[in-house]
């Protein structure tokens, strides 16, 4: 009997152990249907996917678990009761078939409904990342095969329809090019005289005897090099030559560009003036040159003043969430030097990822840079913003070695371009804390305790419960430990390190304090042994202030300064009962930099950056109204990004007003009329506070960039109006105390930078570097009188329309006037020079 028992065991082993390899997941696709809003209950919706085999096999009805990501809760009960919906961590959920799910033949389909407990606004809010786990291989995920989304048409207020976009481009006019400022950012001052030189290779390239001043001599060379079809020659007579020489007076980042029929004269103090001097000659060169090279080409004589409203100009960049190649940087980093922005905030950990080689710390990027399946984080993180079950996806798996690190600093610092790396402590650091939980387990093994203990950033026993706005449940560092500031010391002498072998320059670190959640540290033995010992900590809210003046003392042993998110200089008190966040005074006087980013109009923080500015900090405006560029351009199923903090199309960039921004907020985080009276008791910025505004951040957060399309998408154009507001000289239009005339002004500006977009910028990112993929905004659509009117933002910009049903392409016809048509199936592109368009206007039936 015990043989029998055994011989049986043994055939159902084998054949739960073949189940698994007879079918390939990639045979399965998936389509997501948002099927309804505000359905079952208000502020619900009512979901549904579909799976369909494609194989030859059958997909068993058990034995299996499908998991997924997704950025907002799922319940549980499925309304067509074939699967149950469980929860895990952060954004990971999954699917497990019931008894209600029957096996799944070739070329059958199953339907399974989900209720979301929001509404679904645009492609962001669905599932994403499906992959598929064997119960009998429970450490291993396969990757499902073709993910679609059907598309969607909800009804909600505040939804940019095809009228509404014509609507808002109707005042748009069409200004000649050679109108057009041609230098972008737009210069202090700037004047056309009339004439052209006439680049080619004859054409002498000299500098003057200033040997700092030598790299903007090669840096013309190059340039001029890359646009004609000959290379300049050295050392020729000619009556043409581009000059640069030294001017004393000048500031630090100020140049002179003076254009004439016979020469180029570039006047600067230092190598960064002569550098934007190039970048703006740079601009004044024809789009159509980085297409091809030229044999010749004329640049128009014009007498240029200029330098920067704002000394600090900067992209922050979220690698963390989704890794980007150090050849993407590059991209990135060319861009940026070109409209003259000078700092990338390299924002390298988070709960996702931990992206930088720290070499004394080999766990930070053998676990914490890499994504797959796991429940339990101890060889890799989980699967995470769709990166899918194991470690091939690009994006959700890599990091920067010692040397790619160094190359970006290379790069960037040719291009003068300062990089800040961000490490995100003590929230946000989940890829951290398993990390060094991983370290801690493989000493352990080996007997070594003490070491093992050294850097651990979690109590084992610590029974604290919360959950972060990204609804993970242990990604918070303890700041009680002695271990944790090991480990911020080696961090710091880690990456200190690095710019010491790359010979560049650190001046600071940005050590984040964004999202530290409620209940964290409460049941700590960590936090109670601390507080034991140390007075001054009376609550956990104390360990704030206990662990940036710790962290703060160890840069400063280390001659560096101190960066971080708002919360990081903030004391949180209460006001008749309810809690307020001031400018904490213990450490204004150290002068920290501070990165605002919470300006959410209604959430009652309007006011915290020019609070903190007030005080003494100094701030870094980054606000989510206006400059993140995760958030999605506007209210419509097909835009990406997300929509938390504001809806922002490339005005909310343009329009800022750096010293007034309660001015020109006019729409509310969905997109509507706003309630001015939120800001009534509000603090003003005063005088003393505008000395404290250091510059000006836009950010692109990664939780949906998964991939270098995406990212230039999200990115471009809209870094180029951010450019404009941290470079060009205060508007008219935003110190105007007239708002009838203000608007008017507003008006006048926003129609010729649009223009310069349409027909100067965005050409030349069409060819620049290769080419970018810049987001083309779709066309605007009116119907009246049996025709259809259409128009773009940006004029220079091509519109193409089908009435067959097929979207336009290319080869489509051009729209030049009205077309008249009355049946079903018109749709609208618009198209840049090299035939890329932009999402489809398909215009509500007539």
């Amino acid at each position: 009997m015990r043989y029998l028992l055994a011989a049986l065991l043994s055939v159902c082993f084998s054949i739960s152990a073949m189940a698994s390899p007879n079918f390939n997941p990639k045979d399965l696709s998936v389509v997501w249907e948002p099927v309804k809003n505000d359905s079952p209950k208000p502020g619900q919706s009512l979901n549904a996917i579909t799976i369909t085999n494609h194989g030859k096999t059958s997909l068993p009805a058990s034995g299996w678990t499908i998991y997924f990501n997704s950025a907002r809760g799922v319940l549980e009960t499925s309304p067509t009761n074939n699967v149950k919906f469980g929860f895990h961590n952060g954004d990971l959920f999954s699917l497990t078939p019931t008894a209600g799910f029957t096996e799944l033949k070739p070329g059958q389909s199953e339907r399974i409904e989900f209720i979301d407990d929001d509404l679904v606004v645009n492609i962001t809010d669905g599932p994403e990342g499906f992959y598929l786990v064997w119960d009998d291989q429970p450490k291993k995920g396969y990757n499902l095969g073709d993910f679609s989304i059907k598309p969607f048409s909800p009804n909600y207020a505040g939804l940019v329809t095809p009228a509404v976009i014509y609507d808002q481009n109707k005042n748009i006019t069409d200004i000649p090019e050679a109108e057009l400022t041609k230098v972008f950012p737009t210069p202090v001052s700037y004047k056309e005289m009339g004439g052209y030189f006439t680049l080619d290779n004859n054409t002498l390239i000299g500098v003057s005897n200033d040997k700092n001043l030598q790299e903007g001599y090669n840096t013309i060379v190059a340039l001029v090099n890359s646009v004609l079809t000959k290379k300049v020659k050295v050392n020729i007579k000619s009556e043409k030559a581009i000059t640069l020489q030294y001017e004393e007076g000048l500031n630090s980042e100020a140049y002179e560009l003076s254009i004439f029929p016979n020469g180029i004269h570039i006047s600067a103090s230092t190598p960064t003036g002569a550098f934007y001097a190039i970048q703006s000659l740079k601009s004044l060169i024809s789009p159509s040159a980085y297409a091809h090279p030229q044999k010749e080409i004329q640049l128009p004589c014009v007498e240029i003043k200029d330098e920067p409203r704002f000394g600090y100009r900067a992209f922050m960049l979220d690698v963390g969430r989704n890794f980007h190649s150090k050849e993407e940087i590059f991209r990135i980093l060319d861009v940026m030097a070109l409209y003259k922005l000078n700092v990338f905030h390299l924002h390298l950990t988070e709960d996702e990822g931990w992206r930088l080689e720290i070499p004394a710390l080999p766990e930070l990027t053998s676990v914490g840079a890499k994504r797959a399946h796991s429940l339990d984080s101890k060889n890799t993180l989980p699967a995470s913003h769709g990166s899918g079950g194991d470690t091939g996806n690009g994006h959700g798996t890599g990091y920067y070695s010692v040397a790619d690190y160094i190359d970006i600093l290379h790069y960037a610092q040719a291009r003068h371009i300062t990089v800040l790396p961000e490490i995100e402590t003590p929230g946000h650091a989940r890829a951290a804390v398993k990390a060094m939980n991983a370290r801690y387990n493989r000493l352990m093994a080996e007997g070594k305790k003490e070491e093992a203990k050294k850097y651990l950033l979690s109590d084992q026993n610590d029974k604290s419960v919360y959950s972060t706005a990204q609804a993970w449940n242990d990604n918070v560092i303890d700041v009680s430990l002695p271990s944790t500031y090991n480990f911020i010391a080696t961090v710091i002498d880690g990456i200190k390190d690095i710019y010491k072998q790359a010979n560049v320059p650190l001046t600071e670190i940005h050590f984040g304090g964004d999202e530290v959640p409620r209940g964290v540290w409460e049941k700590s033995p960590a936090y109670a042994a601390l507080k034991a010992s140390h007075p001054e900590v009376q609550s956990t809210g104390d360990l704030w202030y206990y662990y940036y003046g710790k962290v703060n003392e160890l840069l400063k042993a280390r001659g560096l300064k101190m960066a971080g998110w708002e919360e990081m200089p903030l004391r949180r008190t209460k006001v008749d009962g309810q809690p307020v966040y001031i400018p904490n005074p213990d450490f204004a006087q150290e002068h920290w930099q501070s990165e605002v980013w919470n300006n959410t109009l209604g959430d009652g923080n309007e006011d915290l950056a020019y609070k903190l500015a007030n005080g003494g900090y100094h701030v870094v405006l980054s606000p989510v109204t206006n400059f993140y560029l995760d958030m999605a351009h506007y209210k419509s199923f097909d835009e990406p990004g997300y929509y938390w903090g504001a809806f922002a199309d490339i005005d909310k960039q343009f329009s800022f007003i750096p010293f007034d921004y309660f001015k020109n907020s006019k729409v509310d985080r969905n997109g509507l009329p706003i309630n001015r009276n939120i800001f009534i008791g509000k603090q003003r910025l005063t005088d003393y506070g505008k000395t404290n505004i250091i510059g000006l951040q836009c950010a692109l957060w990664g939780e949906n960039i998964k991939s270098n399309e995406r990212l230039e998408y999200m990115m471009l154009p809209r870094m180029l109006a951010f450019a404009e507001r941290a470079w060009a000289q205060d508007p008219a239009w935003a110190t105007e105390p007239n708002p009838a005339k203000s608007d008017s002004l507003y008006q006048v500006a926003w129609v010729n930078f649009v223009n310069v977009m349409g027909k100067r910028e965005l050409p030349r990112l069409d060819y620049f570097n290769g080419g970018y993929n810049y987001r083309i905004p779709k066309p605007g659509v009116t119907f009246k009188d049996g025709r259809y009117y259409t128009n773009v933002q940006f004029p220079g910009l091509t519109i193409r329309y089908t009435t067959n049903g097929k979207e336009p392409d290319a080869k489509s016809p051009v729209y030049n006037d009205a077309v008249t048509y009355t049946g079903d199936g018109i749709k609208f592109k618009s198209f840049d020079n090299k035939g890329r368009g932009s999402n489809v206007t398909e215009p509500a039936k007539q």
